[in-house]
């Protein structure tokens, strides 16, 4: 069980975030006011998701080009969290957030945003903190932008021995024949997160189903493909909280991939994260703690240790992770933003690893707010305790 640092002074905190597009409009809408929430400094708490959003579009919820912004639920949840110690400044993550930073000068930001344009659009905000000297919380833009390059992360694992499964990146489908990897192979955008562009069609069996996937992925995203070998083992993602040596686990998740369609191919696909999983019928695909050998657990955790500590994360990551043929443990990804869905019933896996290591949903967004206050010397340091 993990138990929280010991309470401190209250903090003027900014809250920086993306909302879902199509929630925005329907916010606005509802409020009948025409300035953005961040300009407001707080939701309405007599608002819920199910006012602003469209009821009869099932499109927007599952939208892919805004996959990994959040709802205006889990942004409510966060402010809701932060505001039981702390004053919260809601700051939408636009063209007018840097000039909105400048004027409000908190003390400390709660960065949850994840940009919109180009590939290094998770470090905008933070470079922008940066420029300003605001403190805040996750990891640097140098950290994020990597990780959000699926093979830069790769080639960095792969220099410090970390086991990772082999790859090739593809810009056009007439470099198909330089690739040297093994089928099956699995097919993804290089730059993109919360499982966008992962589809069930993406696991590859031949060169003729290689060219097709390639090419719908290029078509569709604009930027090169990732091709990797597709590993057959079980699948894990680990939650991370920490900084140095007091870098903590917690309890691993497996996805269950026996809970999927019938014939349908083992992974966590768009489809399974966000048309299949449904928060009114939710799929039973995790299981937290997972139940595995002590000495598959141990592997697990060193290998993220290890993963953690050379792509430089701070604060929190989760990271993905699958056993090759051989059960050895093996780097999918690392997301140092990571999805953090409020209800049990969204399955989403930092919170739902949290709960199993014994905090709330609060105090796991208190707990990263701490610690990157610690971090950056704005309160005194105190231990993050594992019983």
């Amino acid at each position: 069980m993990i138990s929280l640092p010991a309470h401190h002074s209250p903090m003027r905190v900014a809250l920086v975030y993306n909302q879902k597009k199509e929630e925005a409009v329907q916010q606005s809408m509802t409020d009948n006011d025409s300035e953005p929430p961040s300009s407001r400094g707080s939701f309405s708490p007599n608002q819920s998701l199910s006012q602003i959003s469209n009821p009869n579009s099932h499109s927007s919820q599952v939208s892919d080009l805004y996959a990994e912004w959040d709802t205006f639920e889990t942004i409510d949840a966060v402010r809701a969290a932060l505001a039981e110690h702390h004053s919260v400044t809601m700051i939408e993550a636009d063209e007018d957030a840097f000039s909105k930073l400048q004027t409000e000068r908190p003390q400390i930001v709660f960065n949850i945003a994840e940009g919109l344009h180009g590939v290094s659009r998770e470090a905008q905000i933070p470079a922008m903190l940066e420029m300003l000297g605001i403190p805040y919380s996750g990891s640097d833009p140098l950290t994020l932008a990597v990780c959000l390059d699926k093979s830069r992360a790769k080639e960095i694992l792969s220099y410090y021995n970390i086991p990772t499964a082999k790859f090739g990146v593809i810009h056009s489908k007439e470099e198909i024949k330089n690739l040297n990897i093994s089928f099956p192979n699995i097919v993804k955008p290089l730059h993109e997160g919360s499982s966008k562009g992962i589809y069930n069609s993406s696991i590859v069996h031949s060169k003729e189903e290689l060219v097709i996937e390639v090419g719908k992925t290029l078509d569709k995203y604009n930027q090169p493909v990732l091709v990797e070998e597709f590993l057959p083992g079980r699948e894990f993602t680990v939650a991370m909280l920490g900084n140095g040596k007091e870098l903590h686990v917690l309890p691993i998740v497996e996805i269950i991939f026996d809970t999927l369609p019938k014939g349908v191919n083992p992974i966590y696909s768009f489809e399974a994260k966000w048309i299949w999983d449904q928060s009114d019928s939710p799929l039973d695909i995790f299981s937290c703690p997972a139940k595995i050998p002590d000495k598959l657990k141990l592997e697990i955790e060193e290998t993220c240790r290890k993963a953690y500590t050379v792509l430089r994360c701070r604060d929190w990551c989760r990271i993905d992770v699958r056993l090759d043929s051989a059960g050895i443990p093996n780097i999918i990804e690392l997301n140092p933003l990571p999805g953090i869905l409020p209800k049990p019933e969204d399955n989403s896996c930092f919170p739902k690893a949290a709960r199993a290591g014994g905090l709330s949903y609060n105090q796991l967004i208190q707990t990263v707010l701490i610690l990157a206050a610690q971090r950056n010397g704005l309160i005194e340091h105190t231990s993050l305790h594992s019983n």
